[in-house]
Formats: C-alpha cells, sequence, structure tokens
C-alpha cells in the first residue's frame, strides 16, 4: 500500500461489501456496489491497474432459518439467490472481475488456512462463553436466531449488533432477556467453549493503522470510539450446521462466525480472477500478501467501498486479522450513507422500497439511475429517493445540461461538416479547461468522491453549453466559416472528453457516444489521456442520450408505489390480527429506522453563501410572555458586543422561570420583524417541534461566532 496519488504502480483492487444471500436487491443496496463500480471505473480511466472484486455472502444464520422456512437446505437457498445477484449486476453495468461466493471451494481453503494461521501465530484461544439456548425446543441460538434487549444502550437489538440502537458489535452472551426468533420462546444462558481472536492485543495497531486510512470520514472516524473504549476479544465460531467449519479438532462442531469468512471472499474472489486472466494480467498475492513483491512488499492498493453499518467490521476486525497473517492492510475504506423512502428508510417485510428489478421493469435505462446514486449527495450521506427527485435529476442535468450539449453541438457538426469538423487541436481555451476537468476527475479518486466524478463531467457539459451558446456559430457559418468550424471542433472535442470522464458513471451511455464521435475502439478502454487528444473519428447522426420523465410518469410511479406499500402494511396488520406479535413474524432482512424524518434537501448552498450566516454564541438574560401571543416570549439575549431582543416561539415548550443564563445559538443577521407589537432582531436555533435548544458543548463566551 502507498499513499501516492492514483495511478500508483501497485496493483489496486477495489472490492463491495458482500450481499447477503437473503433476499431481492433494492436500489439501496445498489447504491454501494455503483459507487464501487464507479470508483473501479475511474481508476482503470487513469490508468491504474484494478481488480474489482465481490461475491455473494453464503452463511450465517438468517440463511439457515429462511431455508427451514421455504423447505430447502441454506445451499440450495443461498445459490439461488447468489445466481439471482450474479445475473443483476451486470443489469446496472456493475462489471466485477469476479464474482464468486463464500461457500466455493476456494474461500473455504483461505478461510481455513487464515484461521490456522492466526492459532498458530497465537492469536487464538478457547474460552467458556454464555450462549443463548430454547430449552423448550432444545438448541442452542447463535447470531439472529436470538434477540433482545441492548446491554449498551436500552435499545431492541439482535444476537450479533444492536441495529436498532449504537450499532455496536455484540458478543454472544450479550444480548439481555434473549428470545429466540425462531420460536418466540425465552431464551436462556448456558455455557459453552468457543474460539476467541485475541483483537485487544491489536489496539495500538488499529489506532494507528486508522491514522494511516484513506477514504470517507465515518469510516475512520466511528472506530475510534471502540478502540477508547477498549477492544474486547472477538468470538469467531458459532454453533449452528451451516458455515465454513472450524479447522483442526471441533469436538463440538462448530463453524466459523459469517464475519470471519465473509471478508476473506474478496482475497478469494481476487484469487479467481487471477486464476482466470493469468498473474501477468494481474497478481492477487501481489495486492494481497505482504513480501509477495520485491518491488512492492507491503502490497498493493485495497479499496473497500461498503454500508456504513458495517464499518465496525472492516477498520477493526478486518484489519487486524490481516495485519496478525501478514497481509496488505486496506488503504481506504469508503462507507456509504443509506437510501431512504420520503425520509423514511426502506422496509422489505412492508415492501417499502424501490427494488432493482421493479425499476428495470418500468422501462427505465440504468445509466439514469447510476448517476442519481452516484452523485445525490456525499457518498457517506443518507440520500433519500423519490420519483419526483429522480426525474427532477434526470430532467434538468442529463437531459438539460450533458444531453442538450452533446445532442446540439454533434448534430450541428454531422449536418454542417461531412466526416466532422476539421482542426488541429482544440483551440487554447477549450483544451485548458477540458485539462481542468481531468484534473477535477483525479482529484476527485483520491478524494474518494463519486459525486465529485460526476461534477466533473456536468460542470464541463455547462461549459459546453455556454461556450456554444457565447460563438453562435450558426451565425458564424455563411460569414466565418473558418471560425464557425473551429467553434463546432472545439464543441466536438469537449464531447470526447465528456465520453472518456462519464464512462465511470454513465457507460453504457458513454460507448453509445463514442460511437456517434466516430472513435475507435472502446470507451471502456480508453483513458483520460484520450479526453485531452481531440476528436479524430467519422461523426454519425447523433441521437439524445437521456430521456425526460414526464410528471405523469412519475404521478403514475408514485401511486403504484403507494398502492403496493399500503397493501402489504395492511396484509401485515391482518396478520398480526391473526397471529398475535412474535418473534416468528420478525421479518429477517434488515430494515432501517421507520421513525418520520424530513428529508434532506437536495439543494445545496457554497461555502461563501454558509459564510454569509452571523452565527452566535448567545445567553438569554430574561424571558417574558407577550401579551395576545399563546406561544411566543420575548427574550432579552446577551451576544457579547450588544444585548439584543428576540422573538421566540418557546412558550408551553421550556419553562419560562429556567431560561435565563441558558445558552443559545443566535442567527444575528436575520432579517428584523415586528411580531405582536414587539421588533425582533435575531433568531434562537432550535430542533424540532418541541424547540430542543441549540447550546453548547463547552463555555464559548456570548458573541462568539460559530463556523
Amino acid at each position: 500500500m502507498s499513499h501516492d496519488d492514483f495511478p500508483t504502480d501497485r496493483p489496486a483492487v477495489v472490492t463491495c461489501g458482500l450481499p447477503y444471500a437473503n433476499g431481492d436487491l433494492h436500489i439501496g443496496h445498489l447504491r454501494t456496489y455503483v459507487g464501487g463500480d464507479v470508483y473501479s471505473r475511474a481508476l482503470d480511466r487513469l490508468g491504474q491497474e484494478t481488480a474489482f472484486v465481490s461475491g455473494s455472502d453464503m452463511h450465517g444464520t438468517p440463511v439457515a432459518v429462511n431455508a427451514e422456512q421455504e423447505g430447502v437446505s441454506p445451499e440450495e437457498f443461498a445459490l439461488d439467490w447468489h445466481e439471482r445477484y450474479a445475473e443483476t449486476f451486470p443489469k446496472f453495468n456493475v462489471d466485477f472481475d469476479n464474482y464468486g461466493h463464500t461457500h466455493d471451494e476456494t474461500n473455504t481453503e483461505i478461510t481455513q488456512q487464515l484461521v490456522r494461521d492466526l492459532d498458530e501465530g497465537g492469536h487464538l484461544y478457547e474460552k467458556e462463553i454464555m450462549v443463548a439456548y430454547d430449552p423448550v425446543d432444545d438448541q442452542y441460538l447463535p447470531d439472529r436466531y436470538v434477540e433482545g434487549t441492548c446491554p449498551y444502550c436500552g435499545a431492541h437489538a439482535r444476537g450479533d449488533e444492536c441495529d436498532e440502537g449504537c450499532q455496536r458489535h455484540l458478543e454472544p452472551g450479550e444480548v439481555e432477556d434473549p428470545e429466540s426468533t425462531i420460536s418466540g420462546n425465552p431464551a436462556e444462558y448456558r455455557e459453552r467453549t468457543h474460539q476467541f481472536f485475541a483483537v485487544s492485543e491489536f489496539a495500538d495497531y488499529l489506532s494507528k493503522f486508522l491514522d494511516r486510512l484513506e477514504g470517507t470520514s465515518n469510516a475512520r472516524n466511528q472506530p475510534r470510539e471502540w478502540i477508547e473504549q477498549g477492544l474486547q476479544d472477538w468470538c469467531i465460531t458459532r454453533d449452528m450446521d451451516w458455515g465454513i467449519d472450524l479447522p483442526g479438532e471441533n469436538p463440538q462442531d462448530l463453524v466459523l462466525y459469517v464475519w470471519v469468512d465473509a471478508p476473506i471472499e474478496y482475497i478469494s474472489s481476487t484469487k479467481q480472477y487471477s486464476e482466470r486472466v493469468g498473474a501477468d494480467e494481474f497478481d492477487w498475492e501481489a495486492a494481497w500478501k505482504e513480501g509477495a513483491s520485491d518491488e512492492h512488499p507491503e502490497g498493493g492498493e485495497i479499496v473497500h467501498v461498503i454500508g456504513r453499518d458495517i464499518i465496525q467490521h472492516h477498520t477493526i476486525f478486518w484489519p487486524a486479522m490481516l495485519e496478525a497473517t501478514d497481509h496488505a492492510e486496506p488503504r481506504a475504506v469508503m462507507a456509504s450513507g443509506f437510501v431512504t423512502l420520503g425520509g423514511k428508510g426502506f422496509s422489505t417485510s412492508r415492501d417499502r422500497a424501490v427494488w432493482a428489478d421493479e425499476y428495470l421493469d418500468e422501462g427505465f435505462h440504468p445509466d439514469p439511475l447510476r448517476y442519481y446514486l452516484a452523485t445525490n449527495g456525499g457518498f457517506q450521506q443518507d440520500v433519500d429517493f423519490s420519483w419526483e427527485k429522480f426525474a427532477e435529476r434526470v430532467n434538468t442535468e442529463l437531459v438539460g445540461t450533458v444531453g442538450n450539449f452533446l445532442y446540439r453541438s454533434l448534430l450541428f457538426a454531422h449536418r454542417n461538416y461531412e466526416g466532422g469538423p476539421d482542426a488541429d487541436a482544440p483551440s487554447d481555451d477549450v483544451a485548458a479547461r477540458i485539462d481542468e476537468a481531468v484534473e477535477e476527475f483525479a482529484a476527485a479518486v483520491d478524494d474518494y468522491s463519486v459525486r465529485a466524478l460526476g461534477d466533473a463531467v456536468t460542470d464541463l457539459a455547462r461549459y459546453g453549453n455556454e461556450y456554444i451558446q457565447r460563438n453562435e456559430p450558426w451565425k458564424l457559418v455563411d460569414e466565418e466559416p473558418a471560425e464557425a468550424e473551429r467553434v463546432i471542433y472545439d464543441c466536438v472535442a469537449i464531447a470526447k472528453a465528456i465520453a472518456v470522464l462519464f464512462e465511470p458513471l454513465a457507460p453504457e451511455k458513454s460507448e453509445r457516444l463514442w460511437d456517434q464521435l466516430g472513435e475507435p475502439g472502446s470507451v471502456h478502454d480508453a483513458t483520460v489521456d484520450a479526453a485531452g487528444e481531440g476528436p479524430a473519428g467519422d461523426l454519425s447522426e447523433p441521437t439524445e442520450l437521456f430521456e425526460q420523465v414526464e410528471d405523469e410518469r412519475v404521478e403514475d410511479l408514485n401511486e403504484k408505489l403507494e398502492a403496493r406499500v399500503a397493501e402489504s402494511e395492511a396484509d401485515e396488520t391482518d396478520d398480526d390480527d391473526e397471529e398475535g406479535s412474535s418473534a416468528n413474524d420478525a421479518d429477517t432482512t434488515d430494515d432501517t429506522d421507520m421513525t418520520d424524518i424530513e428529508p434532506l434537501s437536495d439543494d445545496r448552498i457554497s461555502f461563501d453563501d454558509f459564510q454569509e450566516l452571523d452565527i452566535r454564541v448567545g445567553r438569554i438574560e430574561d424571558a417574558v410572555g407577550i401579551d395576545g401571543a399563546d406561544d411566543l416570549l420575548k427574550l432579552t439575549v446577551d451576544l457579547g458586543a450588544e444585548t439584543r431582543t428576540i422573538v421566540a416561539g418557546l412558550k408551553g415548550l421550556h419553562d419560562v422561570d429556567d431560561l435565563p443564563d441558558t445558552k443559545v445559538i443566535v442567527l444575528a443577521n436575520m432579517e428584523k420583524a415586528e411580531l405582536f407589537g414587539v421588533e425582533s432582531n435575531g433568531m434562537v436555533l432550535a430542533a424540532g417541534e418541541d424547540a430542543d435548544l441549540l447550546t453548547t458543548y463547552e463555555d464559548a463566551a456570548p458573541g462568539t461566532k460559530v463556523k
């Protein structure tokens, strides 16, 4: 691993968190896989040697439970979903170099060998622990066979993770008030012998590793809290039949915990890719094993693209395993936010989701969804999906900006210049702007920002629209034909650069654009060097790349979605009325929080706009009611440089007598307003319907600026 700007001379591996072979894919899942594919393709464009790999996560209790409910073996159940995933990803132009699964021979062999290496290195030990047990059904309950209360935050939790609360990984025996998810019976804890990995020994290493780690800030910062709290050793075995057997003596027939073999699939899938294309094409050992390459003994550039709910596994457990077994550590972890629907989390049990197949069945092309998922907010931020927002982004940016520039430029060129306009090279200003776009593209790769990759393209297309409009070649054709041809040549040069730089986000549409430009070969093989070379092909008559999404279509899509969700929720209510609520009725897939939260705005302000907000720390000196106003108080607020009167809707939500001496945050340059005869000179900031007052953590003095 290096920390040099990309491209480097080391082999890179980009991985995506393994989809759990347990149910249909929705667009929330696709955000991670599209993000990984975009990033991998962007590395390719820079000339970085890259393998993009993943696979299906076949093991674990949800697979075993659902297989039993369907009356099939866990292997048959998981393989069926694996095959569906392998068919679905290419439909969205997610192009893995290798897509394997955790139950195949390669992963089984590598997993068991790595566990032997941990044991031989003195990093494993046996320990008697308390394991949940169902005395009625006479069976042990590993992981998600049990649920109860998180001992750390008190939220409802699964057996291995506080999924509804603090997101902390939970060891066997930690969940309080355990119940069986199979029968609903209360469980008890019984003593069993299990294998532990001494993760705590790697606390110093992991702290320094996080200092080196690149990627999104949530992946770098969130794990520090767990290290500071003190790392607990990790139970790596489970009492169940489905999984990879613990190697060596195994009298209790334990299998390895799913989170042992799941990340090892990254190595296994890379090995399978190397075996298929040859080590000369890509050497998996040079990428993953320390000391395998004399030139780069510390290994290659490993980039993990995951959902934020599995940060701990990829920044604590996995790098500790790699360090203990002389494997290369990850260079970066990119952790995506969730996709919500109308401010609520996707719910597979309530059919509250936009499914991957549903999107395609509606006749939409995959590339607009790729663009939407990749560029709608920062990668680590939650994204609220709605058909209205999707249509707006498609119509405004893909159709109105990128598509409009490409079609008008290429159509004018095709109609006026047989074979295309001729010039030696793009004009200096245009060449400089294309170079700037390439630099923005490269910077986005080094910043791990898939959104900025898209911005580099749309900004270049926006420049192209301004350029053609400013020069008006249609007016120059008759009076200054040479100048008109130069302008259109510049526009075609910009179009070629867009084809190259847009390939990671819209690979199929970019290939179609490449063909319209008459460029040789495939855009998928072009590097950023081609973006600045200027057009050389014979133009064909262009067609518009992107289609408008009409308002009537959005209304129809919303009606279908609302009807489906309502029907599913009604069915679920009927089931509850008939059968009562029990653990058997629980959804075995991951539902996110269904609390009503207003979706984040897609409208952004610049840093300069933010700087214009004068936000200050204030201290309330006095608070009195206002005659005739049911909910308003007149506050006297010390802002350091002066004392102001501010009217705030706090009556009934706060005890008026408790407000004096309270620190608050004030928007000081808010326009003055008169309310019930009182002039208000500022705004006190508060959160939510209950007006939770924003304040300071420490002792910032009145007048201190918030920035």
